[in-house]
């Protein structure tokens, strides 16, 4: 029993010390699997694998929360409050939709390689952003897809978060003309 002790002492340190390194350099830790002698493993799970963890239904769920969170009601729209540590304009919510870190960068931010790769209006799928990132701070907005309206894709259902309303889910065209609005696919998904 001693032996094993030693044996086993230098592993369980050297783990602990490499775990906090991995994780620093884009690894999150995924569940331990329990091995037949007891003992532990733990195995790093890279960036990517974590990202594709979190799904487009995941955004949407989160989305239609402010729908409702407010005693049954909408969570009201404002460029200087917070809800749950967020924003209340439309970058905030669909920083909350998405799970970024609170209070959510600003619609610009949205719109950069950090969070974001910019795609065709075509090739939009549930959870996507539309995004117009030109103008001042009450000009630009963005949107989370839902699904096209109708197969001639003029139209789709989003949710957004939209000034003297709150909390909305509607019929929009953003994007779908000519207009400043393009269409991002957040990089969360993989």
């Amino acid at each position: 029993m001693q032996r094993t002790a030693r044996a086993l002492l230098p592993l369980a340190f050297s783990t602990a010390l490499i775990a906090p390194l991995a994780l620093a350099q884009g690894a999150s830790a995924a569940p331990a699997e329990q091995h037949a002698a007891g003992q532990q493993t733990v195995r790093a799970q890279s960036g990517a694998e974590a990202a594709a963890a979190y799904s487009r239904t995941t955004t949407i769920n989160r989305a239609k929360k402010w729908l409702t969170a407010n005693n049954g009601h909408q969570v009201p729209y404002s460029q200087t409050k917070t809800w749950g540590g967020y924003r209340t304009d439309c970058s905030g919510y669909v920083s909350m939709a998405l799970s970024l870190g609170k209070p959510g960068p600003n619609t610009v931010g949205l719109a950069t390689s950090t969070y974001t790769k910019k795609i065709k209006m075509a090739s939009l799928k549930k959870g996507d952003l539309i995004i117009d990132k030109t103008g001042g701070s009450t000009a630009r907005h963005v949107v989370i897809f839902v699904k096209w309206s109708s197969s001639a894709h003029k139209s789709y259902k989003a949710y957004e978060q939209r000034g003297g309303h709150g909390t909305d889910y509607r019929t929009l065209s953003y994007g779908v003309g000519s207009d400043q609005y393009d269409a991002y696919r957040p990089k969360k998904y993989g």
